[in-house]
């Protein structure tokens, strides 16, 4: 069965599977999913209410191998290039992220792992897309854009330690430097004086740890849509880095394998009402092709250690890889 459940709604009736990012702006209720990478899957549906998780009708393995895209030693080299390339002033922050992936019965329902999360590590953006080609699971935090008539919002996340205490002068600096990137990408599509910043550096706490988190808010100029929208800031200034084009060179070089759906774009569009809610994809499962996958990573500045960037990649998966494998 093709379903979402995104935003406390469930939607079912699977209409329409477009990669068209205009068709947002012309009617329905879509869940969306777009990867890193750029590609674009908007699922409309036709019945969509209120209502909790399903339960689920199908097994889940007993327990998941997993597997790094970079292990420690490659995950610290990385970090120390991108310190060489700040030196260089060729880039401000980078994000440098891996990719854990274990083997996936054919038969495993995405509706057992949703539960385990929503029940384990609840999250305000959390989400299940189930639809053709693709099978996202979500408990991110991180709100990528919201919408409300031309009101549109970004909650961009920098900054992470177990308790506020961990949480150093790095971290707030790094926050700062990404609310200007995201103030800039905002202000492409953004009526001239509209773009504030309600919240600066707010600490958020989540299950297992806390997170440094801004507001951006801006009154989109007439004319702009979701095409605009994505074109302006996508992909979000808080999983890329500053300056955002270097950044994703830089990105392409050291990352062994793509990102998907972790770091893109998950949520939903009520193209009717002018609402919608887009989380960016951390925290994040996705199963293709018999396996499994999850990202996590961290933001390297000038003043990154890397066995710290290291730990801090590991404390952002650790809750939900023990949920995923039945650990917790």
């Amino acid at each position: 069965m093709y379903f979402a459940h995104v935003g406390g709604r469930l939607a079912t009736e699977l209409q329409d599977v477009t990669t068209d990012l205009a068709a947002l702006d012309a009617g329905g209720w879509w869940a969306v999913v777009v990867t890193y990478e750029g590609k674009v899957t908007c699922a409309r549906f036709r019945d969509v209410r209120p209502a909790p998780l399903p339960r689920p009708s199908g097994p889940w393995p007993g327990s998941l191998r997993w597997t790094s895209s970079l292990d420690r030693e490659s995950y610290e080299d990385g970090v120390r290039r991108i310190r060489s390339y700040i030196e260089q002033g060729e880039v401000y922050q980078a994000n440098l992220c891996r990719v854990l992936t274990a083997e996936l019965p054919g038969d495993a329902d995405p509706l057992v792992l949703a539960g385990r999360l929503a029940r384990g590590n609840p999250a305000p953006y959390a989400a299940t897309v189930v639809v053709p080609g693709m099978t996202v699971v979500s408990a991110s935090p991180e709100l990528y854009l919201s919408r409300s008539g031309d009101v549109v919002e970004s909650g961009p996340i920098k900054g992470t330690g177990v308790t506020a205490a961990d949480l150093l002068e790095k971290d707030h600096a790094e926050n700062v430097m990404i609310v200007d990137l995201v103030r800039n990408d905002l202000g492409r599509v953004a009526e001239v004086g509209s773009v504030t910043v309600p919240s600066l550096c707010a600490v958020e706490e989540h299950p297992g740890l806390v997170h440094l988190v801004s507001t951006v808010r801006a009154r989109l100029a007439p004319g702009q849509g979701w095409p605009e929208l994505f074109d302006a800031t996508f992909p979000p200034g808080s999983i890329s880095g500053a300056p955002k084009s270097s950044a994703l060179r830089i990105i392409a070089e050291l990352e062994p394998e793509p990102r998907g759906p972790y770091c893109g774009a998950v949520g939903w569009i009520d193209a009717d009402r002018r609402r919608a809610a887009l989380a960016v994809g951390i925290r994040t499962f996705w199963a293709e092709r018999g396996r499994l996958r999850f990202g996590t990573g961290a933001g390297i500045t000038w003043g990154s250690d890397p066995a710290r960037e290291w730990r801090e990649t590991e404390l952002k998966a650790a809750r939900l890889i023990a949920l995923a494998s039945g650990q917790a």
